[in-house]
């Protein structure tokens, strides 16, 4: 076989190594950047009865509202239970929840969920009457029905009870049908809307630019940080829903502000890779006093007969002035790693590491965002 000339296998091999020393972008597909506006779940909620249970179920006494619905289903059915005393524990009020996913057609079904209203104390073994499940704009876009299965359980004899996780809560797989669609047609939209799910304006205008270059015309504007706005050519073979199948695989770097998420509950700081340091000087030391006891017991000697046992009191106290913490220097520009390092240097721990980045962040040499939750 014949080998390639001399100057080729040297510039092949000139691009490896800047391939090689190129930086590595974290290229993303549009998919997993973006929402398609009008393509998402809708939330779907209904009231109704659990019926079965083994006098786990509702105290009538205190939950009038299971007796007055027990009597409403009762009616339905032909009989008439008006003025009768109830005195039934194996029904339980429930609301019940699902998500209708985009697109889902009439007759295919969804999981349902299933929570307990009242003083019911455990749904196990309980079966969940026909329920419509109603959206936002009070249509039934489903029917849900079957028996409710629970993660947790409930135990109890004479002196002492046991609960693990929730019993009064509990799920039914594919136990909803689906009675009418959302009426949303994508095929009919001349205009797209891709919202961020993580806002910005860099990213949203590198995914208008990426779309322009796949199409070769400039159909999409990134109109704010939040959204872009894409115009569907008429020509397009395969209409609105095969540019989309196209735009998704598109692949962009995104970009990301440099923010510090503290979460002062557990201790959890997450710092993004852009978070840069100005020259700042940083000490951490706290002065820390142990006190502890140890009263040792003195006994007379045997036979003694003037002695008497004594406690003499024995403390020792320990002082910690933190005086072989060093200061550390961090010069300007420096990165994530090198201020993860200079803080592990001082041997602190996560809540000492919130305390000193809110700290830079007050002296104004911290060039990101903090954003404290919980």
């Amino acid at each position: 076989m014949a080998r390639a000339p001399y100057y080729l296998r040297l510039a092949a091999l000139a691009v490896g190594f800047a391939l090689a020393a190129a930086p590595a972008f974290a290229f993303s597909r549009v998919k997993d950047l973006v929402d398609v506006q009008g393509i998402r779940d809708n939330q779907l909620v209904g009231y109704g009865l659990v019926v079965g249970l083994n006098g786990t179920g509702d105290s009538l006494k205190n939950a009038p509202f299971t007796q007055l619905s027990i009597q409403t289903m009762l009616e339905r059915m032909g009989t008439n239970t008006k003025g009768a005393t109830m005195q039934t524990k194996n029904v339980a009020a429930v609301m019940v929840t699902a998500n209708l996913p985009a697109f889902s057609a009439p007759g295919s079904r969804i999981d349902i969920s299933v929570s307990a209203m009242g003083d019911a104390k455990s749904l196990q073994g309980g079966t969940l009457l026909v329920t419509s499940l109603y959206g936002a704009d009070g249509s039934i876009y489903a029917v849900g029905q079957g028996p409710v299965a629970i993660g947790g359980f409930t135990a109890q004899g004479e002196g002492a009870s046991v609960t693990r996780g929730v019993p009064t809560a509990g799920r039914i797989s594919n136990g909803a049908i689906v009675e009418k669609d959302t009426g949303f047609q994508l095929a009919s939209l001349s205009t797209l809307k891709l919202t961020l799910k993580n806002p910005d304006l860099t990213t949203a205008t590198r995914i208008a630019g990426a779309v322009n270059a796949f199409l070769g015309a400039p159909i999409a504007t990134a109109s704010d940080p939040t959204n872009v706005v894409m115009n569907v050519p008429s020509t397009y073979s395969g209409g609105t829903t095969a540019l989309l199948t196209d735009i998704e695989q598109l692949k962009v770097d995104p970009d990301q502000p440099a923010k510090v998420v503290i979460d002062e509950n557990s201790g959890v700081i997450v710092m993004g890779n852009d978070v840069r340091v100005s020259t700042v000087a940083i000490a951490q030391g706290n002065l820390t006093i142990r006190v502890q006891e140890t009263p040792q017991v003195s006994q007379p000697s045997p036979f003694s007969n003037t002695g008497t046992t004594q406690v003499v009191p024995r403390t020792k106290i320990d002082v910690d002035d933190s005086k072989g913490n060093k200061m550390v220097v961090l010069h300007a520009g420096v990165s994530l790693q090198n201020l993860v390092d200079g803080l592990n240097a001082l041997g602190v721990g996560p809540r000492d590491v919130i305390s000193i980045l809110q700290a830079i962040k007050a002296a104004g040499a911290l060039q990101a965002d903090i954003q404290v939750i919980g």
